[in-house]
């Protein structure tokens, strides 16, 4: 059962024996031991296999349902805000993709509407400008947190 749970995590974790055997320190031929049950963990790598898949011990060695076998792998907290930050950031990009559409929809409809907003700018750049720069910075802001390290 040990034997499956690990290979059953590896491969959830996307892990080749290798990666798996560099990250807590044995051999790959180690990993390939443990999973195929002719050999077992010592207590210091079932330690640390049960921090590099985020599971309890008891859930490592059969003791409780492991959270590979609901096909789900554990998240942290950073987790989820990483993929919140990143929801924002596609949610900007495609408002502010959204709203260049609309600008350039609108100008090209109705010309006089691009001239009675330029008139009406108080600001050096006029106001089509504004608001082109708008919507590049939405775009800007949502790729900034999409491409944001991981």
């Amino acid at each position: 059962m040990l034997s499956e749970t690990i290979y059953r995590l590896r491969r959830r974790a996307g892990l080749s024996q290798e990666q798996l055997a560099e990250t807590i320190g044995v051999s790959r031929q180690a990993i390939s031991k443990w999973e195929s049950g002719t050999s077992t963990p010592e207590l210091d790598k079932l330690l640390t296999l049960s921090e590099c898949f985020h599971v309890t011990l008891d859930e490592l060695t059969g003791g409780t349902p492991c959270e590979a076998d609901t096909g789900s792998v554990r998240r942290t907290k950073t987790d989820g805000f990483r993929q919140t930050t990143q929801k924002v950031g596609i949610g900007l990009c495609v408002l502010g993709a959204v709203l260049l559409l609309a600008v350039g929809a609108v100008m090209l409809a109705v010309p006089d509407a691009a001239d009675r907003l330029n008139e009406s700018s108080a600001v050096t750049l006029n106001g089509s400008g504004l608001l082109l720069v708008l919507c590049v910075l939405f775009m800007a802001a949502g790729l900034v947190l999409i491409l944001r390290k991981k």
